[in-house]
């Protein structure tokens, strides 16, 4: 496909009509626009939609539109019934929908005796907390875990067009069944999101002199909290019983938790919190990936003066000296004149990075 002056290799044709101009919607527009491919948006705002047209994310819909693929981004309340009509309207296009629960989409679509030989449901496991159509990324999904529900109406050859859509955007496809779906993001997503929202509750009457205490580890915590509480509320509803499940579950965790500290005297109640603390150690290891505790890496913590630039100095002398930086982590609390940056990088690299740091005069933390 031919873009300004140079050749852009895309799997879709196009065009594609994305309903729902949010967070999700805006960059799924801004990717495909990156690739050449034409998008077009709806959106019951019209705000909304001119800020996402504003931003290039593709053109308001017309009058005798022919999308090649449909992605529906409306909340999930809503999610089966835009499918619906969207199935209804434009019935040459398949139509997918990123709605971060799959069952009760796929059992309203079927009590309304929906076309499911042109829908598949998907679920982009990317996402920032704040939504909007100026929060939208062209990369928000690059190298992310983009969840393809297969429901069995769906011949391989139409589904491809949604195949081709997460591949075009730079996501990793995952294939996993209605259920499996929903009972995986309540532990990764669902899970995390109320446990973060009821520690940050925590903290409403807490007093001044706690909360300037706070450093990164009680905002790594409460980071997701800062979402939206309407979304999450239908979120929660639509799959209730995976959700309850693991907090019960968690619910008995705390309770032994709380039993040991209660008479930390008692024999074995050091050892029982030992234990609880050392599974948790445990549980982190396997995330895979950059963001879990994967022993491949190795990190060193830099101290770093809080003056404009310095953080860019800092990546830049990481570079020059040939180290990729696979992940890094920022400190900083209120009103101290530095932050603390731990970068991570291979073990076999780490002494040769902080001689050469230490070398261009950064201070190396303990």
């Amino acid at each position: 496909m031919e873009r300004r002056g140079r050749v852009t290799e895309s799997r879709l044709i196009g065009p594609v009509r994305v309903v729902g101009v949010g967070l999700l919607g805006a960059s799924i527009g801004l990717g495909l626009r990156a690739k050449g491919i034409e998008v077009i948006l709806a959106d019951a705002s019209p705000t909304h939609l001119a800020i996402a047209a504003d931003y290039g994310a593709g053109r308001p819909a017309e009058p005798g539109d022919r999308p090649q693929l449909i992605v529906v981004c409306v909340p999930p309340d809503v999610t089966a019934e835009v499918v619906a009509a969207e199935l209804d309207a434009f019935p040459q296009a398949i139509v997918t929908d990123v709605s971060s629960v799959k069952v009760a989409v796929h059992e309203e679509l079927r009590a309304r005796g929906a076309d499911l030989s042109r829908y598949i449901g998907t679920h982009p496991m990317a996402g920032r907390e704040r939504g909007g159509p100026m929060s939208g990324r062209a990369d928000l999904f690059v190298g992310r875990p983009w969840v393809v529900v297969d429901h069995g109406n769906i011949s391989y050859q139409d589904g491809s067009a949604v195949d081709d859509l997460i591949l075009d955007l730079g996501a990793t496809l995952v294939e996993l069944t209605p259920e499996q779906h929903d009972r995986a993001v309540a532990l990764v997503s669902h899970v995390p999101q109320v446990i973060s929202s009821l520690m940050a509750r925590r903290l409403i009457e807490a007093p001044n002199s706690a909360l300037n205490l706070a450093g990164q580890g009680l905002r790594d915590v409460t980071r997701i909290a800062a979402s939206d509480p309407e979304l999450w509320v239908q979120i929660l509803g639509q799959n209730a019983a995976p959700v309850s499940e693991i907090l019960r579950a968690y619910r008995d965790d705390l309770d032994r938790f709380i039993d040991a500290l209660e008479d930390v005297e008692a024999p074995g109640a050091r050892r029982r919190v030992a234990e609880e603390l050392f599974g948790g150690n445990t549980g982190l290891e396997r995330l895979p990936g950059k963001h879990g505790v994967d022993r491949r890496y190795s990190s060193l913590i830099v101290m770093v003066d809080d003056r404009p630039g310095q953080l860019a100095r800092l990546f830049n002398d990481v570079g020059d000296a040939g180290v990729n930086l696979e992940d890094l982590r920022l400190e900083h609390s209120p009103g101290a004149q530095v932050g603390l940056a731990e970068i991570f990088v291979l073990p076999e690299v780490l002494e040769r990075l902080t001689d050469e740091l230490a070398g261009r005069g950064w201070r190396i933390a303990g």
